[in-house]
């Protein structure tokens, strides 16, 4: 297959990761015999021109939607969406549909999608500053709907009563124009789970995320200060793999994911597992994002972690290359 590997400004932000990522990705693709080429777009037409005129047979998208915002996600509202320019061209692509990657950038409707089918979520609210906060049941956690690597999480996104509750929600339409999904907090430890293939042939691999207790502050949450730097560590699920693989299979079914997706979850005050959010186009930085890290626990390599990243990227393109055909 040749593959185009697409990025911009917002490819670190949204996707697997930055530029040295993509050149990982493009480096195992070729050694896998992909030929594989690397797009940066910083616009709208940049994109156009490339779709309009594809010299490839599959793109691999760091990014949901064209925006030259490098920090954070935000809505794109009106804005190009990756997956609706190509489902509409018919060009082939990794990951799942249009759809389904909206939803999952929005955490209020990936909340309402799995609650509707069944899939246990923590209880939640949409708001915005001023709107009817009384059905909050109080400790809460407040996090912007449409980010991702802990982005707009601190320890202030605890809130204990309406005012602090208030003071959050402002902060969150302030800073990212976006309104804010309030859940109840989950005190328990998180666990995520790595989705990878289709149909028959999808594994769910959960495992449980570690930091150190010494970069904790005044509550066991990833901060985003602990994210993307290294100090989240994934180890084997223990006691709890079961009801993980089931619970991640089931969001994955009721999303409609494909091929690559990663499936958070963290544990209540009862002890049972919650999702808190399914991630699209999650990281693949070697040795350090989650994926990588999940990988090399089920199917480590003796010849090490490059190379389990290696096989990753080959997994990902052969359960994409699949459904078209391609492999």
């Amino acid at each position: 297959m040749k593959i185009l590997l697409l990025t911009g400004p917002g490819g670190d932000a949204q996707g697997w990761g930055d530029m040295k990522v993509t050149e990982s990705l493009r480096g195992a693709a070729e050694s896998l015999g992909h030929p594989a080429r690397i797009a940066y777009v910083q616009d709208e037409p940049d994109f156009f021109r490339l779709v309009d005129r594809p010299d490839f047979d599959i793109v691999w998208s760091a990014l949901y939607h064209i925006t030259p915002n490098e920090a954070f996600i935000g809505r794109n509202a009106g804005g190009t969406w990756v997956a609706d320019v190509l489902d509409e061209r018919g060009i082939p692509y990794v990951g799942s549909d249009s759809r389904t990657m909206r939803a999952m950038i929005d955490k209020f409707e990936t909340h309402e999608i799995l609650a509707a089918a069944g899939v246990p979520v923590p209880a939640h609210v949409l708001l915005r500053p001023g709107e009817d906060a009384s059905a909050v049941a109080y400790p809460a956690f407040v996090k912007p709907i449409c980010e991702s690597r802990s982005v707009g999480i601190s320890d202030e996104s605890v809130v204990r009563d309406e005012a602090e509750l208030g003071r959050r929600v402002a902060y969150i339409e302030r800073e990212f124009d976006e309104p804010a999904l309030v859940e109840e907090f989950l005190p328990g430890d998180e666990y995520t789970a790595l989705v990878l293939g289709n149909g028959a042939t999808r594994e769910v691999l959960p495992g449980l995320v570690t930091v150190e207790d010494s970069h904790f502050r005044n509550y066991r949450i990833l901060r985003s200060d602990l994210r993307g730097v290294g100090l989240t560590r994934i180890s084997l699920a223990g006691a709890r793999t079961e009801e993980a693989k089931a619970l991640g299979d089931a969001a994955a079914e009721a999303m409609g994911c494909l091929d690559h997706t990663r499936i958070d979850m963290r544990v209540d005050r009862a002890g049972k597992l919650r999702i808190i959010e399914v991630n699209g186009i999650p990281g693949l930085k070697p040795h350090k994002s989650w994926s990588p890290q999940i990988y090399t626990l089920y199917h480590g390599s003796p010849l090490g972690e490059d190379e389990d990243h290696r096989r990753l990227i080959g997994a990902i393109l052969d359960a994409a290359g699949r459904r078209y055909g391609l492999a």
